[in-house]
């Protein structure tokens, strides 16, 4: 209802109510005489600020400013978006996993989530110090074995499930812009030849309006920093004799022998690592917003001093203030709380985790993470993402399930509030989630924070489903379809999930024809009825219900079919399950009781043990049971003895001690009462 102000909740609304400004009111179309009510028009919000946020909701920790800030695209919906790549001389490794995956999931969301429209480039370094030093150990072109680890690399991401970027750009295709970009430097007074090499002059730079190390400006002048940019062979060919200042760098290398080269003004030589982002990404995007671009990502590391090194250079060449306006980075990634070395035996290349873990349990593990935080991987941190995995599957098994066996056309009404799982409960859960995840994927990307509140949901959902089957009461399918479609959108987003209704889907028989797909379920169906009939015409109802627990048991979980029987006369319900998790958690029942039969089994041996102890006890005299003993040396532990049997003497004829008779007929007492029970 409208207030009395005018439409509900609005401002406009009571300038509408006033004098009729904020509101439209008139005859009928076609000139009828009927006079129609005001509108009044919603207010969206209450003030210009609000706007704004409602029109940039997102926000993004920027390494430029260390802070998080709206994030606000240069022109409309458009993102401009520039990724360092891998330098391919070996094989991709866990640490690559997380970065990729990382920003794949990014940029999913930006595009999928926000609806921006991401333009995302990327960088092969495929000319590199270390690409030379590998090539030539191996006796092969660096361009042979770059081309063999970048064809890795993409199968490795393909293999993650992380979407081809829109442009992938090569250092080696790219020399004749790069030589044009240091040249430009150059005219603009920031970089000078040496020695067949050409060097960034941090000094000229820093004396004109620009700032050197805008990201780490506290780590400007860290010599071990700026000979690791540099690399292993400009440092130990040419040291920093070719330098005008110790915190200058490569733009252009000379080339020694055996190295590859190029031809240039200042002589042959190859690009420096630095520059080739920089040239790169200007070659691409110059023409959309005249060499701006709106993101920049790579690794925490890269911080300083590549991307601090890529800002001067673009700066210098454009002659700017402001090349990149987001910076973006992810966080370091530990093994077990230990940096990642060959050296620690802790180094994991992602074919390596992919035998032991599916692509979707890598990304559960990393989602559960923020992107930007630090991160250790961990055997116990990947039980949780593939438990967490399990309980989804099982979320999106029971609500399919519930929507099969109560069709859509059933129940519908919602019943009055009733504790904290009616309709209405359930509902609100569900809006107050969709609410929730937005609000944590506009803070920073926070998927972390997302999932719980879609664990929540599943919670939420479960107890509806209980309190319902408890009332043996039908629950509303059009909630639950709501609720599985909740989680299976935001899923999708994540890169979980790809185009199914609800749920995970059957990736397994993707591309597969009907026939193949079909087929062990047909099998089993035809080898079911077949044993069904044959117990039927024997009249055999052992050999029936046997069948029916072997196709259950056996044949459908074959087929990648869990079927568990309805309760209390209740119809059963199928979920598909992969067939080889099913296998799995059969050999992992079977193993429970195995070990369960195992310990039965020794229990009855302990049991007869006794008993066969107890029978054997029992058959001895009492008067007998002391003359047979020998001691210590093998010789009669006794010469004499009473009427009852009991020792008096030792074997040396020596009288026993009163307490050792004592102890002797105690235990000979003990001996008959055995005795006489067993001879009663």
């Amino acid at each position: 209802m409208a207030s009395e102000d005018g439409a509900a909740g609005g401002a406009g609304g009571a300038a509408a109510a006033a004098g009729g400004a904020g509101g439209v009111g008139g005859v009928a179309e076609g000139g009828s005489s009927v006079q129609l009510p005001i509108w009044r028009m919603p207010s969206p919000m209450a003030s210009p600020l609000g706007f704004f946020e409602t029109a940039y909701p997102l926000k993004v920790y920027n390494s430029l400013t260390r802070t998080k800030v709206p994030f606000i695209p240069m022109k409309g919906k458009r993102v401009l978006w520039y990724m360092c790549g891998p330098t391919v001389y070996d094989s991709a490794h866990l640490g690559h996993a997380r970065t990729y995956l990382s920003f794949d999931i990014i940029r999913r969301v930006m595009v999928d989530f926000f609806g921006f429209d991401v333009v995302l480039a990327m960088n092969i370094t495929d000319i590199d110090d270390k690409i030379i030093m590998r090539s030539n150990e191996r006796g092969i072109s660096f361009a042979e074995l770059s081309r063999f680890y970048e064809t890795e690399f993409l199968e490795d991401m393909a293999a993650l499930g992380i979407l081809p970027v829109d442009v992938m750009t090569r250092i080696s295709e790219f020399v004749p812009e790069t030589l044009a970009y240091i040249q430009r430097i150059m005219d603009n007074g920031f970089a000078y030849a040496s020695n067949g090499s050409v060097y960034f002059d941090t000094v000229a730079y820093q004396e004109s309006k620009h700032d050197y190390g805008k990201l780490v400006p506290e780590n400007v002048g860290d010599a071990g920093a700026v000979d690791e940019g540099e690399g292993k062979l400009e440092v130990e060919s040419r040291g920093r004799s070719d330098k005008r200042n110790p915190c200058d760098f490569a733009l252009w290398k000379k080339s020694r022998e055996g190295e590859p080269w190029w031809e240039s003004p200042w002589g042959n030589g190859r690009p420096g690592w630095h520059i080739e982002c920089s040239a790169m990404s200007t070659a691409v995007f110059n023409d959309m917003a005249d060499g701006h671009v709106d993101i920049h990502s790579g690794g925490w590391d890269l911080r300083f001093p590549h991307h601090d090194n890529e800002i001067a250079q673009a700066e210098a060449h454009f002659d700017f203030q402001q090349w990149i306006n987001y910076w973006v980075h992810s966080g370091h990634l530990h093994i077990e709380g230990k940096k990642m070395s060959k050296s620690e035996k802790n180094f994991f290349t992602i074919r390596e985790v992919l035998d032991d873990y599916s692509a979707r349990q890598l990304r559960f593990f990393f989602l559960r993470h923020k992107y930007n935080a630090p991160m250790d991987y961990s055997k116990a941190g990947l039980a949780q993402a593939v438990a967490l995995e399990k309980r989804f599957s099982d979320f999106f098994d029971n609500v399919k399930a519930k929507i099969r066996t109560n069709a859509v056309a059933g129940a519908a009404k919602w019943h009055a509030a009733d504790g904290d799982h009616s309709e209405h409960v359930l509902a609100n859960a569900i809006v107050d989630t969709r609410a929730a995840v937005r609000e944590a994927l506009a803070d920073d990307f926070d998927t972390p924070a997302a999932l719980l509140h879609l664990q929540r949901l599943v919670t939420a959902t479960n107890k509806y489903i209980a309190a319902k089957e408890e009332k043996d009461e039908t629950p509303v399918p059009y909630l639950l379809i709501q609720a599985g479609d909740t989680v299976t959108r935001i899923f999708r987003v994540f890169g979980l999930v790809f185009d199914y209704p609800i749920g995970f889907g059957d990736e397994g028989g993707a591309g597969a024809g009907r026939e193949e797909t079909l087929a062990p379920v047909l099998d089993a169906v035809t080898s079911f009825r077949d044993k069904v009939r044959a117990a039927a015409r024997a009249g055999d109802t052992a050999a029936l219900l046997a069948a029916c627990d072997e196709v259950r048991d056996v044949s459908l979980r074959a087929a990648g079919v869990q079927l568990e029987d309805g309760k209390e006369g209740k119809p059963s319900t199928w979920k598909l399950r992969s067939a080889e998790e099913l296998e799995s958690e059969k050999k992992e029942e079977e193993a429970k009781r195995d070990a369960a039969a195992a310990r039965k089994a020794e229990q009855r041996k302990i049991m007869e043990a006794r008993k066969a102890a107890a029978d054997a006890a029992g058959a001895v005299n009492p008067a007998d049971m002391f003359k047979d003993e020998k001691d210590d040396e093998g010789k009669p532990a006794y010469s004499k003895f009473d009427a009852d049997g009991v020792p008096t003497h030792d074997g040396a004829g020596e009288e026993l001690p009163k307490n050792r008779v004592k102890k002797l007929k105690k235990a000979w007492a003990v001996q008959k009462k055995k005795f006489d029970k067993a001879n009663a």
